[in-house]
């Protein structure tokens, strides 16, 4: 290995690090969600269901609100709204499905706002690549 490449591959790898700590994510995966899981939550018959939000400008799931994009502050205020009106333990499943989270500028402000205000038992939906690809073309219930 010619010395060229060993410092390509220092930097590289460096840069990685670098990355990663800039930007970790702020959530855990056992506070998301995968879509089949909210499927099959949507289409039970139990009386409380989550309240899901999309906190994003892709399309609109069965039973979600739509707040749009949440990196936009009137659109964070309208969230900071509909959450002032819930219990801090209700369950809630917030996505966005413009783009991969880690790259997402509308998912950290809900994640954060949700943090902030207390609240305990909400989750993100997993949505590793969009909304089309994980959940429309899945063939996944759709509002009208």
């Amino acid at each position: 290995m010619n010395a060229r490449n060993l410092i390509f591959i220092f930097f590289t790898m460096f840069c990685m690090q670098v990355e990663a700590q800039i930007s970790p994510l702020p959530w855990k995966p056992e506070q998301m969600i995968v879509p089949a899981s909210l499927v099959a939550v949507i289409k039970s018959d139990a009386p409380q269901k989550p309240l899901i939000i999309n906190v994003g400008p892709s399309g609109l799931i069965k039973g979600a609100v739509n707040i749009g994009p949440a990196r936009e502050e009137a659109n964070a205020e309208s969230l900071k709204k509909l959450l002032a009106k819930e219990k801090k333990y209700k369950e809630i499943i917030v996505y966005c499905g413009c783009c991969p989270y880690k790259n997402c500028p509308n998912i950290r402000p809900a994640y954060t706002l949700l943090s902030a205000m207390g609240f305990t038992n909400f989750k993100l939906l997993d949505l590793p690549q969009n909304l089309k690809a994980d959940w429309i073309d899945r063939g996944y219930p759709m509002s009208k």
